[in-house]
């Protein structure tokens, strides 16, 4: 098969990105995986697909699907990308889109300096709506949130690690550390994202608050690894902050690949607002084979 595609990134989290305005191209798990492989396909953490309009009211609807080729419900630094290519591509005219995501609609806005807000709906930390099993735990209260006792399968001294637990759409758990560059991403993150309380696996953020205003953020994506930015991971560990009582309503986020402003007013029905870059790198083609 032989198709067009779009790279692009925001914030260092790059994409393979997809036209199916005009009709399916029908692609399996495993050409999926093919299209993300750095070395045999195009390279990229997740491939994005639009689609057109599944209802009134909506312009498009967004699917993702991970470089491990599973689908999954969100991707803010995607959301910006998604948002910047129907426009430059003129699929629409419109700043301003409603685009329904697997799990609900998402409202992303291109502003004057080039970059893209994008309302992320309102968080929810219930454990059964992250998912999370909590089944046996007893949290740990701090401000108006709290943190869970999390018993990780590694040797030494048998010692849970601290989440707070978050859905941004997608299941995000977040844990507080001293420097995010010395933090055990790599050997936590696994553990933390295949957890058995996790029935759909979870993104690990490791969080490093600088002040009440700025953090430094470390993301190990289900299905992916680290990435070098992870948006819907930066609404999250903010609004798990806030919830702590560390951070304010607005805070800049520093991750590998760029600076992210996260907004939250802190109401239970308040809505985070995500604004970053959005940014083609450049345009192809590729024959992808039947099965790679």
């Amino acid at each position: 098969m032989h198709i067009r595609f779009t790279k692009m990134q925001g914030a260092g989290n790059d994409f393979v990105v997809l036209d199916e305005t005009e009709g399916r191209l029908g692609l399996t798990p495993a050409q999926y995986r093919f299209l993300a492989d750095r070395h045999f396909g195009v390279g990229a953490d997740q491939i994005l697909t639009v689609r057109p309009s599944p209802a009134a009211g909506i312009d498009f609807e967004y699917v993702i699907h991970n470089a491990d080729g599973g689908e999954v419900e969100q991707c803010g630094n995607g959301a910006r990308c998604f948002a910047r290519y129907v426009r430059d591509k003129g699929l629409t005219d419109k700043n301003a889109l409603r685009v329904q995501t697997m799990k609900g609609v998402i409202a992303p806005r291109l502003t004057a300096d080039g970059r893209v807000t994008v309302d992320m709906g309102r968080p929810r930390f219930a454990p059964a709506e992250v998912p999370f099993d909590a089944e046996g735990l007893v949290p740990v209260a701090q401000g108006s949130g709290e943190k869970w006792p999390l018993a990780l399968d590694i040797t030494g001294p048998d010692a849970p690690v601290f989440i707070a637990i978050a859905s941004m759409g997608n299941p995000h758990a977040v844990q507080l550390v001293d420097d995010v560059d010395t933090a055990p991403v790599a050997a936590v993150g696994p553990l933390i994202e295949g957890h058995r309380r996790f029935p759909q696996r979870v993104n690990a953020g490791f969080l490093q608050v600088v002040h009440r205003g700025e953090v430094r953020l470390r993301v190990f994506e289900r299905g992916t690894g680290e990435t070098l930015a992870c948006g819907s991971g930066a609404c999250a560990a903010v609004a798990c902050g806030i919830r702590l009582g560390l951070l304010d309503a607005r805070v800049d986020v520093h991750t590998r690949g760029g600076l992210l402003t996260i907004a939250w007013a802190g109401g239970a029905d308040d809505a985070v607002f995500m604004t970053g870059p959005a940014t083609t790198v450049f345009e192809g083609q590729i024959d992808i084979p039947d099965t790679p």
